[in-house]
């Protein structure tokens, strides 16, 4: 169903200063093994113990959202190899602040994609905690990151961001081929996965934010 997602113009990709927002989000997702059980446990207890960890100053962890980039057809993914971490990864980043982890993964694959009318399904589709290493005077720490899926149109032409080397469509069935980390590797059997695919939805048309 298309309005099951969001694009450029919807009304609920707004930016929303509030953690309940996005704790409210995480509550609501239901985990299909004991590892995202894990990993919602442990997320929604950071959520609790740390009210500023929608701030990347927040030590020793803070949410993040991301967004595996897809094609209508569902049988390439989008991929950026990160200039800072030197591997082929899906695109993402920091909240700021923004407690709609919607929008902040909407937005972040739209920059680091090049892509402006992204189509984004709003119901998380994994939760991933992973350490990232100490980089000059920030000392290692956890991102908390909450994952979703986006298609891109067939005409669609990305362009790299400055925070990526190289931007690559890679084929699903080529997953085994692809330099990056297990849990990148995860999100892609999800989109390869038959019931996971019917959940995205259409990526025919422009959510219109009702």
């Amino acid at each position: 169903m298309t309005d099951q997602l969001w694009t450029a113009g919807d009304d609920r990709l707004i930016e929303v200063s509030e953690l309940r927002f996005a704790v409210d989000l995480i509550d609501g997702y239901s985990p299909q093994d004991s590892h995202q059980i894990e990993q919602k446990t442990k997320m929604l207890e950071m959520c609790h113990s740390f009210p500023d960890v929608l701030h990347r100053h927040c030590l020793p962890g803070h949410l993040t959202a991301s967004a595996l980039v897809v094609n209508e057809s569902r049988d390439q993914v989008l991929l950026h190899h990160h200039a800072k971490l030197n591997r082929w990864l899906q695109m993402g980043g920091h909240c700021d602040g923004d407690g709609n982890l919607v929008h902040v993964a909407w937005r972040e694959a739209v920059e680091e994609s090049g892509i402006p009318d992204l189509l984004i399904d709003p119901n998380i589709i994994d939760l991933d905690i992973h350490t990232i290493p100490e980089r000059g005077k920030t000392p290692e720490h956890l991102h908390l990151d909450v994952r979703f899926v986006a298609f891109a149109r067939t005409n669609s032409v990305p362009v790299a961001s400055d925070e990526s080397n190289a931007l690559l469509w890679y084929r699903v069935a080529d997953v085994g081929c692809i330099d990056t980390d297990e849990s990148v590797i995860r999100l892609i059997e999800l989109c390869r996965d038959g019931d996971a695919t019917l959940r995205f939805g259409s990526a025919a048309s422009k959510g219109d934010g009702s």
